[in-house]
């Protein structure tokens, strides 16, 4: 069993347990490790004790941000993605495809693709000359070669595990290495209402959350929440386009390509790398928590 699924195991309990946070040797054994090996493995990977982590279940959080009234993107749209006191800051530029591109299925194109790990699990990512054009999970439809083949049929696909490694370290790494590296070049294929949506999504800044009439909205199109949810499916590269931060109106969660769980998993990473949330002396109150991912009561999100 991988760290991750470890970890994902035990954020699945912690959602059903409710009341008050269940005790260390508790956790442990849902994780089916020795207490000591579990609080340093977890903290290691959430970046907070698993204490706090349970003040910071992402469903919760939810349902009050929406609760507030604030609407996240409308703010994002105005601060962008950089900010102060967030640790990543993925600077990622998105080129649609051009008609001949398509047409043409990649021809005279090398594609790079591999497998790599990430802190949700083993990744398929795949890179074309002019930008990445694929990223997934394991376990999703997308998640293997030919899926990447299918798309660019006329492309030559070349194995390279090490490529992946390395890209997937600059997308993950809570250090934000990407900024160091100049960010990074994506081209998707898709309609132009898709493209414009999947741009708005980058627009939301890491740790924040939209519903689908939000995006709707932003992208000029409210009363459209449906088409919009079926272009944020559409989505060909999972986490660097963040999809996952899209939220129902009620606060559910919603459906999500690489796994409802998944998704709950990485909002809630993502919450516990965002203002409000102490790494060593334990969490604020919900409302400083919400208020902070907010930029404060009554400002927009920086």
């Amino acid at each position: 069993m991988t760290d991750y699924e470890r970890i994902e195991g035990v954020i699945r309990a912690l959602e059903r347990h409710g009341g008050a946070p269940p005790d260390l040797d508790t956790m442990a054994s849902w994780a089916g490790l020795s207490p000591s090996h579990f609080h340093r493995l977890f903290s290691r990977w959430a970046g907070v004790t698993p204490k706090v982590f349970f003040q910071c279940l992402t469903l919760a959080r939810a349902k009050a941000l929406l609760a507030s009234g604030n609407s996240v993107l409308a703010s994002a749209v105005g601060a962008g993605l950089s900010g102060p006191g967030r640790l990543h800051d993925l600077c990622v530029g998105i080129e649609a495809a051009t008609p001949g591109e398509i047409k043409s299925g990649g021809a005279g194109w090398d594609l790079r693709a591999g497998f790599g790990g990430s802190p949700f699990g083993p990744c398929l990512i795949a890179e074309s000359p002019r930008g990445i054009c694929h990223l997934s999970f394991e376990g999703e439809d997308t998640g293997t070669l030919d899926a990447v083949q299918r798309v660019w049929p006329k492309a030559s696909l070349v194995r390279d595990d090490a490529f992946a490694h390395d890209r997937l370290s600059r997308i993950f790494d809570p250090s934000g290495p990407v900024t160091r590296g100049g960010g990074l070049r994506a081209l998707v294929r898709g309609t132009e209402f898709q493209v414009r949506v999947w741009r708005a999504l980058l627009r939301i800044p890491f740790g924040g959350l939209v519903s689908y009439g939000e995006l709707a909205k932003a992208v000029g199109h409210p009363g459209a929440s449906r088409a919009v949810g079926t272009a944020v499916g559409a989505n060909p590269i999972a986490y660097l386009i963040p999809c996952h931060r899209v939220i129902r109106e009620g606060g559910a969660l919603g459906q999500y390509g690489g796994g409802k769980e998944r998704k709950r998993v990485i909002l809630a990473w993502e919450g516990t790398r965002t203002p409000g949330v102490t790494r060593a002396g334990g969490a604020s109150s919900p409302e400083a928590f919400l208020q902070a991912r907010n930029g404060g009561p009554g400002r927009p999100a920086s």
